[in-house]
């Protein structure tokens, strides 16, 4: 997240660039380490001509890129990027509104990020469900048959509880606060989840902790039943797994002891 919109972060070697999403006046932005910057509206466009738009601004800005699959993953419409003319809706009010939603979804994550001494990802958005996400890993490694794809592989290869937010799918379509503990461990959707409202949801091969949007926004304090609501999760799975959660707590962000 940034205090505009989402942005990659730096990355590349010659140039170093950063592409970011400006979600305030509607603009993709690119920028380099040499002080060039380069940008276009995002309103008007269909996938094909933003696709065209930001190749043809990297190669300007000497990026060399090569997409393997420049077409959409995992969506029933696996029309290639350079062909999708059909899909150009863009409603800055309501992308707007996605984003101020996540940029506080992102400080509490941040918060609860910092309860944990182990090994976490940063807070990070989701490229594919267009969520925002932390996960803590244990240190306990999981085998995966030849047959798993190496994304899938690297992402859970040791045992992880994510906590995110997501505005909903076809199976549950409506915004809430999740959790889920990969691999799952036995009789995890019998632990008891808080605040009120917060449940566990079967997702076919697993199940999935939420806690509802309206739900924690109806309440006093929305950032703390969110908070209530993710100790919660992560305490079941951690427990379910083994973890040794003593040891990995860090309340309040400090490791050390007070004097």
């Amino acid at each position: 997240m940034t205090g505009r919109g989402l942005t990659t972060r730096p990355m590349g070697a010659d140039p170093l660039f950063a592409i970011d999403f400006d979600f305030v006046d509607h603009r993709l932005v690119v920028a380099t380490n040499d002080g060039i910057l380069e940008s276009f509206a995002m309103p008007g466009n269909s996938v094909a001509s933003f696709y065209i738009q930001i190749m043809d601004l990297l190669g300007d800005l000497g990026v060399s890129l090569i997409m393997e699959r420049p077409e959409p993953f995992d969506l029933p419409d696996a029309t290639p990027f350079a062909d999708d003319f059909q899909n150009h809706d863009y409603d800055p009010f309501w992308v707007n509104r996605y984003w101020r939603i996540l940029s506080e979804v992102n400080l509490i994550l941040e918060e609860f990020a910092g309860e944990f001494s182990g090994k976490t990802s940063p807070v990070h958005h989701f490229w594919h469900t267009m969520d925002i996400a932390v996960t803590r890993f244990s240190d306990r490694e999981v085998s995966h048959p030849p047959s798993v794809d190496s994304v899938t592989r690297e992402a859970y290869s040791r045992e992880v509880i994510s906590s995110g937010f997501w505005f909903g799918d076809n199976g549950f379509p409506e915004p809430a606060f999740y959790s889920y503990t990969s691999p799952e461990p036995s009789a995890l959707a019998s632990m008891t989840l808080r605040p009120c409202g917060a449940e566990w949801i079967d997702r076919g091969s697993s199940h999935l902790a939420v806690y509802r949007y309206d739900d924690a926004r109806g309440t006093e304090e929305p950032t703390g039943s969110v908070m209530q609501f993710y100790d919660s999760a992560y305490r079941a799975g951690a427990m379910r797994a083994g973890w040794d959660i003593d040891r990995l707590s860090s309340p309040h962000g400090a490791t050390a002891s007070p004097m």
